[in-house]
């Protein structure tokens, strides 16, 4: 355990749900850069095999030498790993498709759990000074899963705006509760994200209301609309922030790193 303050440690969150397609990359990206425009330092830990995070902020392919596998398969340190994005104040660790494999090539080590814990702790790189880090995780709760939730202090869950969305929500709340008693006691539930929300459509609006009759005081006041700019920014390699600052969903995004500020200030959490 490092000697660091915890006022001087970063805070930690793992974007997470096994759920795929709910918004989880999407978030990552925009919450980064919601952080960086109010002026904070955040480091986006990339875990997604497919690696859409490093894409979405800029981190091409070919420039992925050296990533979160070896991360946690060769021991290699969190700091050297570390890339700019192609936004300001926000830096990735980034994750390609050998990642895939890495269940079976982590099953045999006997930390297999705390690769990533041990990493955000390393003297080196609390020294870098970061604010946020948002670790972006596969939609699985596979050891990739597992490491983050372990490595994180909270964890976002962004929740899709569709029929059984909240179903899906209690085998990761098993594990969330698991990996408290046995790895990691203080991790807590940062909150629930509505995302993909249309305030014309019956359906969605009843998802967001169910969600917050079920979870209260757990799922964030902002909601993130379906929003075409959303859509479109990765394809030019921006958060929606950057792509278009004055759409819907860059609001939506700057309201959730308002939230996300405010609970750091207050220690708010789940």
């Amino acid at each position: 355990m490092s000697d660091t303050p915890p006022w001087q440690r970063p805070r930690i969150i793992a974007i997470a749900n096994q759920k795929g397609g709910v918004g989880k990359t999407t978030t990552t990206i925009n919450l980064s850069a919601g952080l960086a425009e109010f002026g904070y330092k955040v480091l986006v830990i990339d875990i997604d095999p497919q690696g859409n995070a490093s894409t979405g902020l800029g981190v091409l392919p070919e420039a992925r030498r050296r990533t979160s596998y070896d991360l946690l398969l060769d021991q290699a340190m969190l700091i050297d790993l570390i890339q700019d994005s192609s936004v300001a104040g926000i830096s990735v660790c980034p994750a390609n498709a050998d990642l895939a494999s890495a269940d079976i090539d982590l099953v045999s080590s006997e930390k297999r759990s705390f690769l990533l814990s041990d990493a955000v702790q390393e003297a080196s790189f609390l020294a870098a000074g970061f604010d946020f880090v948002l670790i972006d995780c596969p939609p699985s709760l596979s050891l990739l899963t597992v490491n983050a939730l372990v490595a994180a202090e909270s964890v976002l869950i962004p929740l899709q705006s569709e029929f059984f969305a909240l179903e899906g929500l209690s085998q990761l709340m098993l594990t969330i509760r698991d990996i408290r008693k046995s790895a990691n006691p203080r991790l807590r539930i940062e909150g629930v994200l509505v995302t993909m929300t249309d305030s014309r459509n019956r359906l969605s609006q009843q998802v967001e209301a169910d969600a917050r009759a079920n979870l209260g005081d757990m799922v964030f006041s902002t909601t993130i609309p379906r929003n075409v700019r959303v859509s479109e920014a990765p394809s030019y390699a921006l958060p929606v922030l950057q792509y278009d600052p004055t759409s819907k969903g860059a609001d939506a995004y700057r309201r959730l790193s308002l939230e996300i500020i405010a609970r750091r200030s207050t220690g708010q959490a789940a």
